[in-house]
Formats: C-alpha cells, sequence, structure tokens
C-alpha cells in the first residue's frame, strides 16, 4: 500500500489516466532505498540527487518543458532538490514543488493552457 509522497504521485497518473491527459508525463526514478552495489551502479549510470520526480516534455509558448517535485504534508525540497529547480527554472523550464495530486493536476492543466 502506498503512503504519503508515493500515494499522492500514484493519485496523479491516475488522474491522468481517467481523464486520458497528459499522457507523456513521466516519472524520473532517481530517489528510493537501494543496495549499496545498485546505488553506486545507478550513479555511474547518471543518477543525480535532488532532480525533480516528474517531467512534462511539452512547450509551451513560455517553457520548454514542466518539471514537478512531489512532497508530502510537512516534506520540504532538500538542498540538492533546490538547487535543480532554481537550475531549470534558469534555464527555460518551468520547475516547481506540489504537495497533492490535486495540485499537481491543476498544474499541468494551467501549464498545458499556457496559463503559467
Amino acid at each position: 500500500m502506498l503512503k504519503g509522497e508515493s500515494a499522492e504521485q500514484a493519485k496523479l497518473f491516475n488522474l491522468c489516466r481517467l481523464t486520458q491527459k497528459h499522457k507523456h508525463l513521466f516519472h524520473i526514478p532517481n530517489g528510493g532505498s537501494r543496495n549499496p552495489i545498485e546505488a553506486r551502479n545507478l550513479k555511474y549510470q547518471g543518477v543525480k540527487a535532488g532532480v525533480p520526480d516528474l517531467f512534462y516534455p511539452f512547450p509551451n509558448t513560455k517553457y520548454h518543458g514542466l518539471f514537478i517535485e512531489m512532497k508530502y504534508g510537512k516534506n520540504k525540497p532538500t538542498k540538492f532538490q533546490i538547487e535543480w529547480l532554481s537550475y531549470l527554472n534558469s534555464v527555460g523550464y518551468l520547475a516547481v514543488v506540489c504537495y497533492s495530486a490535486d495540485e499537481a493536476f491543476k498544474l499541468l492543466e494551467k501549464y498545458f493552457e499556457d496559463k503559467v
């Protein structure tokens, strides 16, 4: 059973499926607990601390695409996440933190309609 941030993220993808919208949104599985060997191998393969959870590779008139870092409850972005969000925003992407599936879905809708 998923809880917290994972449950909200799953709910977001379910909303996308149910509404048949934003089918190109995808998860970047950079986080999570792994055994030391797997973690080392993934680091060699390019996994980077702080990369946002989700990417929507759809440009609108203002941005190249949308990155979303999902958080839940009182969780706050880490130093590395803040650095990534800042960098991505500085090079033409919209990169934000969302605290619920509903907030993220509303953002996707506004972004898609070019109202962000």
